[in-house]
């Protein structure tokens, strides 16, 4: 990922940090400080911070989870097929509906077929 300035700054500023606390001299500070100068990518960070404890700079740092985006997992990959099937039987319930809707040109009521295995499901739970 590309650095902002505003991410370089950060970097310099941890960077100063280690300075005054001595984990870092003045050369070392000035190579590194140069370094993260020039740096364009997130990746050309992580050499300079491996040997350094906290502080480190907000782009090196694990992005936090978007809201209401579900993040994937191998827990979800490894569910029992009777899991996966309750979780999925709403959409694969509408999509029969659906099908049946169009293949004998039948009447609305063939919908009411999710609605029946949605609430079906929610007195399983």
């Amino acid at each position: 990922m590309r650095l902002s300035d505003a991410e370089r700054q950060d970097a310099l500023e941890a960077l100063e940090e280690h300075v005054r606390t001595g984990r870092l001299d003045l050369d070392e500070f000035g190579s590194r400080s140069a370094k993260v100068s020039a740096a364009r990518m997130a990746s050309e960070l992580e050499p300079l911070f491996t040997d350094l404890p906290s502080p480190r700079p907000s782009a090196l740092l694990p992005l936090p989870p978007m809201p209401g985006v579900a993040q994937a997992s191998a827990k979800n990959d490894d569910r029992p097929p009777s899991k996966w099937l309750a979780a999925s039987a709403v959409p694969i319930a509408a999509a029969v509906a659906i099908a049946v809707f169009f293949f004998t040109r039948g009447t609305f009521l063939v919908f009411l077929l999710p609605l029946a295995v949605a609430l079906i499901m929610s007195r399983r739970r």
